[in-house]
């Protein structure tokens, strides 16, 4: 059974920064593409960022663009999201999810239980 763990979530000034950490069991963790997703209050869930298996490959949403990056470690099964720069809007749960395809998002059908991330203006 796939299980993936968010954590690293918090509050924070806007300008600040946070990383996120999701670690991830049940699977072959070096053969799933990775992403981070939120979801505001009032919102549907958006995708934030995406990195293949190999961490070749990424895409992000052009809101995060310059700002976060998504990075894994496949011999900890771990996957990171370092938000920088952060901003109001950015307030969110942030969910990991796992796919055995890197695009499109909507095949991101495992997920974690999410990690509450504050920005404050």
């Amino acid at each position: 059974q796939v299980q993936l763990v968010e954590s690293g979530g918090g509050l924070v000034q806007a300008g600040g920064s946070l990383r996120l950490s999701c670690a991830a069991s049940g699977l072959t963790f070096s053969s799933f593409a990775m992403g981070w997703f939120r979801q505001a209050p009032g919102k549907e869930r958006e995708f934030v960022a995406v990195l293949s298996s190999r961490g070749t490959a990424t895409h992000y949403s052009d809101s995060v663009e310059g700002r976060f990056t998504i990075s894994r470690d496949n011999a900890k099964n771990t996957v990171y999201l370092q938000m920088n720069s952060l901003k109001p809007e950015d307030t969110a749960i942030y969910y990991c999810a796992a796919s055995r395809r890197f695009w499109p998002t909507s095949l991101y059908d495992n997920w974690g239980q999410g990690t509450q991330v504050t920005v404050s203006s």
